[in-house]
């Protein structure tokens, strides 16, 4: 055993009272044993004996080896410096050199208790820590293998694995803003009903018609703000981690050696119909950005579904995937973003900032002229498909005359030759879609299925680019393209398609054949992706733990070629960065028809894995769904579902049922459990419910044979629908022109919940009409879905329990918001009723009124102010906003809930069409179609509205003015509710001058025509008075 160091008396210590003071020097000992300074000061030697009476003046620290100041692996020794490691502070030099490095400090001075007390007798801290000689233990910073007992089988190894993350997370609004937010609006909601019911308790005796009527559209617009305002009572911000993401699915683990990813299939979607009104050019582009997109190539898939079935659209998806094959390696070579061809090289900014790659722009150079030979190619279509079919048609003439001739002897028949007008693909044979020349079986109704694979089933792994990949170094870069199919569903003449609704449904089959993967993506043609990790970053919500029970994730809606002020709201940063993000704190966001990622098999109608329930009158009370039944369990249900249906409750929602028809192909039914395994979060951790193990997702996805085509083909005819749950409680529901929302609804209606992921980057990005009667229309088309809905039994009143109070509140507010136009029309001409009358609303302006109408104004600023703040959006926007609301509530809405009417009550369907047209004359400015003026009748109403409220401005003051009492109080509030009027009208206004003002004629026919029918109207009602006359009039 080691002997302790002798002692020494403190006389031997009083006599350090005249050294010189103590230095501490740094140093750390190398592989041969050499000790070098790490200090300053270049004079320490060390080299020497360490056991000296003055040594204990100064002394040296070592400092640990670590990798940062020793090499790995080395094991120096040293005879001399070594100290004692044992914890009786001596020992041989045998038994110091292997504990060496786990010591903190090493002191010259063998004699201890000479260092224990400084040079004034009193304990020194500072040499006790450099002296101290206690231990690590064991842990991931340092592992001691002599106090590990090996008991537990954990060594330093297992602190290498990261530790358990989840790949989302809220983010709470701050409470500085949300709660006086939530405190105006119960405040505000309180000063309401006090001055509702101030009105309707003092009635305005001198004209009650006026006070009937502002009554009543002042509760409805009461009852439209609640409905409006609840849901936006908790917002809230999510965020991803897309690292977590990459080293959870795609990094080398003991269930997944080889690091190949882990992730689920993503079959992409985006429908056209007309290539007329859609420019295959821009659906091409948005193929290419799909082509491109930072996922698994092998997990990925891509659909058009052309409902025209149009030979144009067919050849530009060709060249698009012969394009891709060089634009899709560019891409992540260089890490290009957007991948969108055309808007990347409109990109102002410099296009070398931040890359790395020394031949970047020799590629950009290269593949932006072969771009500008694609469009060429592109835009030639139209003529070179008419050509070949010219040349196809003539040689085929020939040929029928020459088989006439010899059958009529050498002479053509006297009635000649029919030969039908085709239209003719590349390699001679017959467009199976739609011809130019419509035929019968070859037009927009009617014509064959057709489905194309123009780009295989990509290898599972990886296959590296050359050196010379046309003129382009591909070397190291995965050149793989993913798969893409052309689809055209089957259309037959006596079958109703169900417009877009049910080409997706379409899709929905034959994809799940093709590649059945666990979740679909869907975009218009016009969309297209700007962030190539838009996927990844729904993928983690999809896979974070509780991820099994969303059934879609929807991104907002960001639009390019806006004109600067948007004039039109036509970006709608109210709805979609306020309402959107509202009712993610609640059941999640409405489904808006694009930019959305679904589950599949909440696509199929079943119901979530789990599921809430609330019960009460604001549903306050919250407990766990019953019978919440699998798809496992569906095929036991159904069979015992006929016995049982005598014995089912009246109010069992069929919602709540499970779907049973899907069709009689036997190959599709197999792949509904495959894509609802495949699309389950990881098992990696004891929260994640209903998971799948790691690694189940590696297997390579199996060739495409014809059967399996064939099959898909089969799925797609136009009679596979009869007799199944298709669109009416399976895929995408008809009956509504907004299939889209009506689709969603159906999802929460189940229990399932959905999420809306708001990226740093816009992740997809489109166009949006800036002309003002196409912008109308737009609005004309959703306000008409919602009257149908709210006509229907996917009104959220008939709601099951399984939907949250306030989100069911959000729905109803979808399907009532469009007969506020009824209310905001009447208030519209209120002033102008006022100024015409001479008389007001009120009995008179008297404080409280006033004091009621200032303290709704202000709190409603102050709501709009938080809303701004807690939303990111901007003050203009939110005015734009307003305005719009106005302009649409007295127009498209207005002819909505006309046509709803007409529709539920006689049936009869009427629609606005377009009747003149005047164009702009710069056709090189960018925004010109903004300018451009298309008379319409949703123009009728406003401009009614503005015509009126002048006239009664004028009409009013030269009363007020030349009245022998002049009533100013009652003028001054007619006119400031009538210039309210006109302010808001301000765009449309706007929009009806065109370029420079210039007016169309019809515009102040109508105006001239308004005016005089409302001056005689006036003057029949109300005739001048002899006695306010006032006499003759002399000169």
């Amino acid at each position: 055993m080691a002997s302790s160091p002798p002692k020494k008396t403190l006389n031997s210590q009083s006599s350090s009272l005249s050294r010189p003071p103590q230095a501490v020097k740094f140093g750390r000992r190398t592989s041969s044993g050499r000790i070098v300074s790490l200090s300053r000061d270049d004079d320490m030697d060390v080299s020497g004996d360490y056991s000296g009476q003055s040594d204990y003046i100064n002394y040296t620290v070592l400092m640990p080896p670590t990798p940062d100041n020793q090499p790995a692996g080395s094991s120096g020794s040293t005879s001399e410096s070594k100290p004692d490691a044992n914890r009786g502070g001596g020992g041989d030099g045998s038994k110091m050199g292997n504990k060496l490095d786990r010591r903190l400090s090493v002191m010259k001075s063998n004699n201890k208790s000479m260092l224990l007390r400084s040079q004034t007798g009193d304990f020194d801290h500072n040499r006790w820590l450099f002296e101290s000689k206690g231990k690590y233990g064991i842990g991931n910073a340092f592992w001691s293998e002599e106090d590990d007992t090996g008991d537990g089988g954990v060594s330093m190894s297992d602190f290498f694995d990261k530790p358990w993350k989840p790949l989302t997370r809220k983010v709470q609004i701050p409470a500085k803003i949300l709660s006086p937010y939530r405190l105006l609006i119960l405040f505000r909601l309180v000063i309401v009903f006090f001055f509702l019911w101030w009105r309707i308790t003092n009635p305005n005796e001198d004209a009650m018609w006026l006070w009937g009527l502002s009554i009543v559209c002042e509760i409805w617009f009461a009852f439209s703000w609640i409905l409006d305002i609840l849901p936006k009572l908790n917002p809230i911000n999510r965020a991803t981690d897309l690292a977590a993401l990459h080293d959870k699915f795609e990094q080398p683990s003991p269930s997944n050696p080889t690091g190949r990813s882990d992730l689920p299939g993503v079959d992409v979607f985006v429908s056209t119909a007309d290539p007329e009104k859609e420019p295959p050019l821009v659906t091409a582009n948005t193929l290419l950005s799909i082509l491109a997109v930072d996922y698994p190539i092998e997990k990925l898939s891509a659909y058009i579904s052309d409902d025209g079935g149009a030979i144009l659209t067919f050849e530009a998806m060709a060249e698009a995937v012969r394009f891709a094959e060089y634009w899709v390696p560019f891409c992540r070579k260089h890490d290009i973003e957007p991948r969108n061809p055309d808007s990347y090289f409109s990109i102002k900014k410099d296009p070398t900032k931040n890359k790395k790659r020394q031949d970047f722009v020799k590629d950009r150079r290269w593949i932006k002229r072969e771009y500008d030979e694609f469009k060429v190619r592109i835009n030639g279509l139209p003529e070179q498909i008419k050509k070949r079919a010219e040349q196809f048609n003539l040689r085929e003439e020939l040929k029928e005359k020459r088989i006439a001739r010899e059958k009529n002897g050498g002479v053509l028949p006297p009635d000649g030759v029919e030969v039908v007008k085709a239209t003719w693909m590349a390699d001679g044979t017959h467009w199976p879609g739609t011809w130019f020349e419509p035929k019968p079986d070859h037009s927009k109704g009617d014509h064959a299925g057709i489905l194309q694979i123009m780009s295989k089933v990509p290898e599972l792994e990886p296959v590296m680019g050359g050196p010379n990949e046309g003129s382009l170094d591909f070397t190291g870069i995965d050149v793989r393209v993913p798969m893409f199919a052309y689809v055209s569903r089957e259309k037959r003449p006596g079958f109703d398609h169900n417009k877009k609704a049910g080409a997706m449904n379409g899709m929905v089959r034959a994809s799940a054949i093709l590649s059945n993967g666990a979740f679909i993506l869907n975009l218009d043609c016009d969309h297209y992706i700007y962030n190539s990790k838009a996927i990844k970053e729904g993928m983690c919500f999809m896979m974070d733990r509780g991820g099994d029970r969303i059934c879609y994730i929807q991104f907002p809606q960001r639009f390019e070629g806006i004109d600067p002020s948007d004039r039109y709201a036509n970006h709608n940063t109210v709805f979609f960065d306020g309402n959107m993000r509202a009712l993610d704190g609640l059941q999640g966001p409405v489904y808006v028809g694009t930019g959305c990622m679904f589950r599949r098999y909440a696509l199929y109608g079943f119901n979530p894995p789990r599921a809430n329930e609330y019960s009460g009158m604001f549903g306050q009370e919250k407990a766990p769904a019953l019978h919440v039944r699998t798809q496992s369990q569906a095929s036991q249900t159904s069979q015992a579902s006929d016995v049982e249906s005598d014995t089912q409750p009246l109010t069992d929602d069929p919602d709540l049922g499970l779907p049973k028809k899907f069709g009689n192909s036997t190959l599709f039914t197999d792949t509904i459990p495959v894509a609802e395994y495949q699309g389950r979060p990881l098992a990696d951790h004891m929260s994640v419910k209903n998971g799948r193990p790691p690694g189940a997702l590696l297997l390579p996805r199996p060739p495409l044979d014809a059967p399996t085509v064939a099959e898909a083909i089969a799925v797609i005819s136009c009679w596979y629908e009869d007799n199944t749950e298709w669109g009416d409680r399976i895929g995408w529901i008809y009956g509504s022109v907004t299939e889209d929302v009506v689709t969603g609804y159906r999802m929460h209606n189940r229990g399932w919940r959905s999420i809306y992921c708001i990226t740093k980057r816009d992740a997809f990005r489109g166009t949006a009409p800036i002309n003002l009667t196409d912008r109308l229309h737009q609005v004309l088309r959703w306000a008409t879905g919602s009257v149908e809905i709210f006509f229907s039994k996917n009104n959220a009143m008939f709601a099951t329990r399984r939907l949250k109070f306030l989100q069911r509140v959000a729905y109803l507010n979808v399907g009532i918001y469009p007969f506020t136009s009824i209310f905001l029309v009447v208030y519209c001409f209120l002033p102008a009723l006022c100024l015409f009358s001479g008389k007001f609303i009120v009995q008179s302006l008297d404080i409280h009124f006033l004091s009621y109408l200032l303290c709704i104004t202000i709190t409603l600023t102050l709501i709009s102010l938080l809303e701004v703040k807690w939303s990111g959006i901007g003050l203009e926007e939110w005015w734009r906003n307003e305005q719009f609301w106005l302009i649409g509530g007295t127009s498209a809405h207005l002819a909505a809930v006309v046509q709803g009417l007409l529709k539920v009550i006689a049936g009869i369907e009427i629609s606005f069409t377009l009747t003149s047209k005047s164009g702009g004359e710069d056709e090189d400015d960018v925004f010109a179609d903004l300018y451009i003026v298309k008379w319409t009748g949703l123009f009728i109403m406003p401009l009614t509205i503005i015509v009126v409220n002048l006239v009664a401005i004028v009409i009013g003051a030269s009363r007020t003015i030349y009245s022998v009492i002049p009533q100013w109080g009652k003028l001054m509030g007619g006119t400031f509710f009538s210039l309210w009027v006109l302010t808001h009208m301000y765009p449309f206004a706007k929009g009806l001058m065109g370029r420079r003002g210039k007016v169309p004629t019809i515009v102040y026919v109508w105006s001239g025509l308004v005016s005089i029918t409302v001056s005689l109207l006036w003057i029949t009602i109300s005739p001048p008075d002899d006695v306010t006359g006032g006499g003759d009039i002399s000169v």
